[in-house]
């Protein structure tokens, strides 16, 4: 469907959904109910789907980057993760898939796997300046941001698959508890299994006490971000 016309879903203050979202969702959970039929399915556009109860569950964001999708950018993921264990990360474009099995971490390209070694020799930072209570712009402004890493701006989940793979140092975005999320769950789950270093923006674990995201490929890159972070939040206090 790409660069083709589909029809917009409006979901209010200007985010929207398209007929290609719905179609992938509906693809993605047609093979999980083949294989899975009493799971339940979180998708980003059907919602809750299955019998109450169910031990197993599955996050879905049939197409992460909705807006580049319909400008014609190829900067787009699909993202599917089984809460507490298996997740992928896939980029249509590239044909590479990005997946963990809740152990290793790997990338399928070509018909082969290879294993994610994060690293943050490339110094490039994914920042996501959505207008949250953290402001990614202060975390900019910081003087020793701009002297080790340089800022990037890709807005999908391909920016967390990258830390995992060595394509990007770190990924920062604010947030509420963003462990059950459909756009980041898969890219978390990765991460983790590669070995990167992940924690809320304040430091504290995932889950229902932390709030956004700092995924870096080195403890000494989390740290340095870290700090910075928090130097820019007490200056805005």
């Amino acid at each position: 469907m790409f660069g083709g016309r589909f029809d917009r879903i409006d979901k209010g203050a200007g985010d929207f959904a398209t007929s290609a979202d719905v179609a992938a969702e509906e693809a993605i959970v047609a093979v999980i109910r083949a294989a899975r039929p009493g799971d339940v399915v979180l998708g980003e556009e059907g919602g809750w789907q299955g019998a109450d109860g169910a031990q197993r569950q599955w996050l879905v964001d049939p197409l992460c980057g909705t807006l580049n999708y319909a400008v014609g950018s190829r900067l787009v993921a699909v993202n599917v993760a089984l809460r507490g264990g298996a997740a992928a990360v896939a980029d249509p474009f590239s044909d590479e898939v990005f997946y963990t099995d809740g152990e290793r971490a790997a990338v399928r390209r070509d018909g082969a796997d290879a294993q994610l070694v994060p690293t943050a020799v490339s110094g490039l930072v994914d920042v996501n300046l959505d207008p949250r209570g953290f402001r990614a712009v202060d975390l900019l402004d910081h003087p020793g941001f701009v002297e080790r890493f340089r800022p990037r701006v890709l807005s999908t989940t391909l920016a967390l698959a990258w830390v995992a793979s060595g394509r990007r140092a770190a990924y920062v975005t604010d947030g509420g508890d963003l462990s059950g999320s459909v756009h980041f769950a898969a890219g978390i789950a990765v991460c983790r299994a590669a070995g990167c270093t992940v924690t809320g923006i304040d430091g504290a674990p995932i889950g229902s006490g932390g709030r956004g995201l700092v995924a870096a490929a080195d403890p000494e890159t989390h740290g340095l971000l870290m700090g910075m972070i928090q130097s820019q939040r007490s200056r805005a206090v």
